[in-house]
């Protein structure tokens, strides 16, 4: 098994222990403005527009990114997180697949006018994201919008990053309530790195900085 692939499964089984308490994360008292104001700001991006999620997780930001959509489809691995992502207040046009979002097999031939993924970004290897975006973009139509959002490293706020690799991945040890400690990839790119990322099709790029929190949005030619 390659490393990346290894890491793959490790965060699969990882997210799948934790479905039931990760949303967590999202009730820190420093975190409370950046949400509301991200939240009410989602769902303009892909009014009218047939989207993609992403690795939806417990469909946090999926009701938020849906409320204007046309049709919303939310992708994870992990039937674990989906099966708490639709206990959500979801919009009459959100589906759900699990799809494997390093290979989107599944999808068949359905193509989209928009792509959304939340906190994702953070937990692809860096030597993955190029490949992983010419794999997104390729099933995006011509002015398809793509919402890209993540963590900023809060030194008061976040979880210490333990290492570093070779290939400059940080990574993080977190603890779960069953008492087991996992080894999380979990990278914090620069604006700079990111819009580098992300390909030829990109224009009308907006990086958007909030204290706890980045937003990378961008149209595809």
């Amino acid at each position: 098994m390659t490393s990346a692939a290894a890491t793959a499964d490790s965060m699969r089984d990882y997210y799948a222990r934790r479905a039931a308490t990760y949303e967590r994360v999202y009730f820190k008292p420093e975190r409370q403005a950046d949400l509301r104001t991200m939240e009410a700001w989602l769902g303009a991006p892909f009014a009218g527009r047939e989207v993609l999620e992403i690795a939806c997780g417990t469909g946090w930001w999926t009701p938020h990114g849906a409320r204007e959509a046309a049709s919303w489809l939310a992708t994870d691995l992990n039937p674990e997180t989906m099966e708490l992502a639709r206990t959500k207040p979801l919009p009459a046009s959100v589906r759900f697949a699990e799809v494997d979002a390093y290979t989107l097999d599944g999808l068949g031939v359905q193509r989209f006018s928009g792509a959304f993924a939340g906190c994702w970004w953070s937990h692809v290897p860096r030597a993955q994201l190029a490949p992983w975006l010419e794999l997104l973009h390729a099933r995006l139509d011509g002015g398809a919008r793509v919402v890209l959002l993540d963590n900023s490293f809060v030194p008061a706020s976040s979880t210490p990053l333990s290492r570093r690799d070779a290939d400059g991945n940080t990574y993080q040890q977190r603890a779960l309530d069953d008492g087991s400690v996992h080894e999380v990839l979990k990278n914090f790119p620069t604006r700079g790195e990111a819009i580098a990322m992300l390909g030829p099709r990109a224009r009308d790029v907006e990086w958007i900085d909030h204290a706890h929190y980045w937003i990378l949005s961008y149209e595809l030619s």
